[in-house]
């Protein structure tokens, strides 16, 4: 069996270090935030080229605390994109702003910066590109958009750790920068956490405050706050597996290009590319017009796949308030009927991404998925 993704492999090459972590934090018993959560904020906001970062319990935590950082809550609207985790809408919700959704780029399943300023509204408060797959979002016009109509841009990056455009590391160029550290995710915790990162030091405050029920000072809470605090555990974890993320981070892009040379000629959609961009590929997706015939027959040679995302989320039923309907995103729609995510991960070989486009390519020969 090829899987999709291998946490055991990862596991394998770093188990004395992660499993000494772990004994630190049962010795110490400082089980919730602590001295290595504080040194994983420190490393991790490096790593990102920031000033600061606040560990929390999730990703979705960390959207939902950047947006309470930043004031936004009832009466205001959040720009972002359909094609998405549902988690990003949700976020926005939890603040209790409206969610603006705009379509895609077909190219790069990202929110296309060329339809954004025709959804500003007096309400808009921010603008938060998602950075799917591994991908960031085309910065530059949404960051000019931001500046022109003095929004908030919040950088929803649970995927792409690591990521680059034009040389700005994903997390350095919004105002605010989310990531997750659920376990698939490029750099994974043990479980759940999030991270928010900024150079605002006034969100700093805010948003350590918010994630510890409202307090600096225990008992004295200030803020509405919530119990979103990393555990030690996973900040412990975190830091072993911080300085690896580079060396997998290459055998990922190493993955895909050999995926890249293994589809060349065949007509199938692979994922987008550019010199201004660093591709970190947390999945690595194609687009093929026949996918429920792909996907079995991958399953018949036992090479796991998945598909992200499947329904966009204005054709959610818990989403059906929005007031969206059917066509009103068609890139968004075309793309969720049509991805296809294939194996990937920093240990997978060669010889496994030759035998998964092969058997991709075998499969897709009676309809292939053009960008419209």
């Amino acid at each position: 069996m090829i899987p999709f993704v291998d946490l055991k492999a990862q596991y394998s090459g770093i188990r004395e270090e992660v499993n000494a972590a772990i004994q630190g934090i049962l010795d110490s018993c400082q089980f919730t935030l602590g001295s290595e959560v504080a040194a994983f904020e420190d490393e991790f906001a490096a790593y990102c080229n920031v000033q600061n970062a606040v560990g929390v319990n999730s990703g979705t935590s960390a959207l939902h605390l950047a947006l309470l950082a930043a004031d936004i809550g009832p009466g205001d609207e959040v720009i972002t994109t359909p094609f998405t985790f549902v988690a990003t809408v949700a976020s926005i919700y939890y603040s209790g702003a409206t969610p603006v959704l705009v379509d895609i780029d077909p190219r790069t399943f990202n929110i296309d910066p060329e339809k954004i300023e025709a959804a500003i509204t007096e309400k808009t408060k921010a603008i938060m590109p998602v950075h799917l797959h591994g991908l960031m979002s085309d910065m530059d016009p949404i960051l000019a958009i931001a500046r022109k109509h003095s929004l908030l841009v919040i950088e929803d990056a649970a995927q792409a750790h690591g990521a680059e455009y034009k040389n700005h590391r994903a997390g350095q160029m919004g105002d605010m920068a989310c990531f997750s550290f659920y376990p698939g995710k490029n750099l994974g915790a043990y479980g759940e956490a999030g991270m928010v990162v900024t150079d605002n030091p006034e969100y700093l405050r805010k948003l350590r405050m918010l994630r510890d029920w409202g307090a600096e000072v225990k008992y004295e809470h200030v803020l509405k706050g919530y119990n979103y605090r990393m555990e030690g555990i996973q900040g412990a974890v975190l830091r072993v597996k911080l300085k690896y993320i580079e060396e997998w981070t290459e055998s990922r892009r190493a993955a895909a290009s050999h995926y890249d040379r293994f589809f060349a000629g065949s007509g199938l959609v692979t994922p987008y590319s550019s010199p201004d961009y660093r591709h970190v590929y947390h999945v690595y997706a194609i687009r093929v017009s026949n996918r429920e015939l792909c996907q079995k027959s991958l399953q018949e040679q036992n090479i796991q796949n998945g598909i992200h995302y499947p329904i966009p989320v204005h054709l959610l039923p818990a989403y059906s308030d929005l007031g969206y309907k059917s066509g009103d995103f068609p890139h968004a729609e075309l793309a969720a009927n049509e991805v296809l995510s294939l194996p990937m991960f920093p240990e997978i070989t060669r010889e496994q991404c030759q035998t998964v486009a092969q058997a991709v390519k075998d499969s897709a020969l009676a309809g292939i998925a053009k960008v419209s």
